[in-house]
């Protein structure tokens, strides 16, 4: 099992940026690809971002390509999702998850969930 927990969202206006983090616990989070997602309102949910197990591979959404930065920290455990240029499009419901493939923009090829970040982009 591994949990996983995010932070670091809330109310931005558009322009602005925040950084999301994922702190993983249980087992060894360097054997896992890692990816983000997120979900709006009436929404099904979307990949954002995707990175390998050792950080060296990255892979985006055209949406947030350009002005997301995703990124990990294996000794922390931990995961990022670094956005610049917020709109208000990017409101969403964030979460990270952990599977085995990458890249994989499918959500049913991760093992593992967090339980989201609120992100919301005023305009």
């Amino acid at each position: 099992q591994v949990q996983l927990v995010e932070s670091g969202g809330g109310l931005v206006q558009a322009g602005g940026s925040l950084r999301l983090s994922c702190a993983a616990s249980g087992r060894t989070f360097s054997n896992y690809a890692m990816g983000w997602f997120r979900q709006a309102p009436g929404k099904e949910r979307a990949f954002v971002a995707a990175i390998n197990w050792s950080g060296g591979r990255t892979y985006y959404a055209d949406s947030v390509k350009g002005r997301f930065t995703i990124s990990r920290d294996n000794a922390k455990n931990t995961e990022y999702l670094q956005m610049n240029s917020l709109k208000p499009e990017d409101t969403a419901v964030y979460y990270c998850a952990a599977g085995r493939r990458f890249p994989s923009e499918r959500g049913r090829e991760y093992d593992y969930w967090g339980q989201g970040t609120q992100v919301t982009v005023s305009s």
